[in-house]
C-alpha cells in the first residue's frame, strides 16, 4: 500500500486525465456527441480530451465556467459568480470527433440521443451512496435543467466529474428539501441521476489499483487536499505512483 497527497488542482488534473478514457466517452467520440459543460473540473477534462483526441490546443481553461465560488476578498456577486463573464467561450461540444466551437449545451441538447454523453460538474458528492448534487442559481435550473430531459427522456449518459473536496455526509435529498423550501434564500440544490467520477475512480480506471480516502486538509496552499491510500498488485501500485507524480505539482487555479 502506498500513500499520496493531492491538492484540489492536482485532483482535477487527475480526473481530467482519467475520465477521457471512460469507455462511453471513447465510443461517443467515434459515433456520437460529447458535451462538456463548463466548470472548473470540466476545464481539465476538456483540455485533456481536446489535446488527446482532437489534436487541438485552441482551448483556454481560465474562462471555462459560468459560476465559481471565490474567497471572500475576491469580487463576486451574491450568487458566487464572478462579475466578468464577457469572455465565456461556450461549452465544449465534440461531434464524431470534431470540435464544434462556440456551441453550448442549449444549442445541441435537443439533438442528443442514446450513445451520446454529457459531462457536468457537481457541488456535492455522497461517496457512500454514489450520488451527486448541483447548486442551482438559475430559475430554469441552468445547464443541468436543460440536460435532464435528454438524460431521462432519451438515455443520454450523464457523467459527473467531481473532486473529493466536495464530499458531504448528509442525505442529498434531505439537504435539497431544506434548501429548496419556499421562503429560503440562496442557491437551491438538485440531486441528479448520473455516474460520479472522482479521484478514486480515476486511479482505478487508469491503473487498476484501489484507492481510499483516509484523511484530508492542509495549509499554505494545501487547503482542501486529500490523503489517499492506494493498494493493488505491485505493477498497479507502481503505475499509480507514476500517475500521481505526473499531476502532483499542478498549479492552483487562478482566475
Amino acid at each position: 500500500m502506498k500513500q499520496f497527497v493531492l491538492t484540489p488542482a492536482a485532483g482535477k488534473r487527475l480526473i481530467g486525465k482519467a475520465v477521457i478514457r471512460h469507455p462511453a466517452i471513447k465510443e461517443a467520440l467515434k459515433k456520437g456527441t460529447v458535451v462538456i459543460i463548463a466548470g472548473t473540473t470540466n476545464g481539465y477534462v476538456a483540455q485533456e480530451l481536446l489535446s488527446t483526441y482532437c489534436k487541438t490546443k485552441d482551448f483556454q481553461r481560465n474562462r471555462f465556467y459560468r459560476g465559481i465560488i471565490l474567497p471572500p476578498e475576491r469580487p463576486k456577486s451574491s450568487t458566487g459568480r464572478s462579475y466578468d463573464e464577457s469572455k465565456f467561450p461556450g461549452d465544449v461540444v465534440i461531434k464524431k470527433g470534431v470540435y464544434q466551437k462556440d456551441k453550448t449545451i442549449f444549442d445541441v441538447v435537443d439533438g442528443l440521443r442514446e450513445g451520446d454523453v454529457i459531462l457536468k460538474g457537481a457541488n456535492a458528492v455522497d461517496l457512500i451512496r454514489r450520488r451527486a448534487a448541483i447548486l442551482i442559481g438559475a430559475p430554469k435550473a441552468g445547464t443541468i435543467g436543460a440536460s435532464l430531459p435528454a438524460v431521462v427522456g432519451r438515455r443520454v449518459r450523464l457523467i459527473l466529474p467531481v473532486g473529493l473536496e466536495k464530499r458531504v455526509y448528509e442525505n442529498l435529498d434531505e439537504l435539497a428539501a431544506k434548501m429548496n423550501v419556499p421562503g429560503a434564500r440562496g442557491p437551491r440544490l438538485l440531486p441528479v441521476p448520473g455516474e460520479i467520477f472522482t479521484e478514486l475512480d480515476a486511479i482505478d480506471l487508469l491503473t487498476g489499483a484501489s484507492a481510499s480516502l483516509i484523511a484530508s486538509g492542509g495549509v499554505c496552499g494545501a487547503e482542501g487536499s486529500i490523503w489517499l491510500a492506494v493498494s493493488g498488485k505491485p505493477a498497479q501500485e507502481k503505475a499509480a505512483e507514476a500517475l500521481i507524480k505526473s499531476v502532483v505539482n499542478e498549479p492552483a487555479l487562478n482566475f
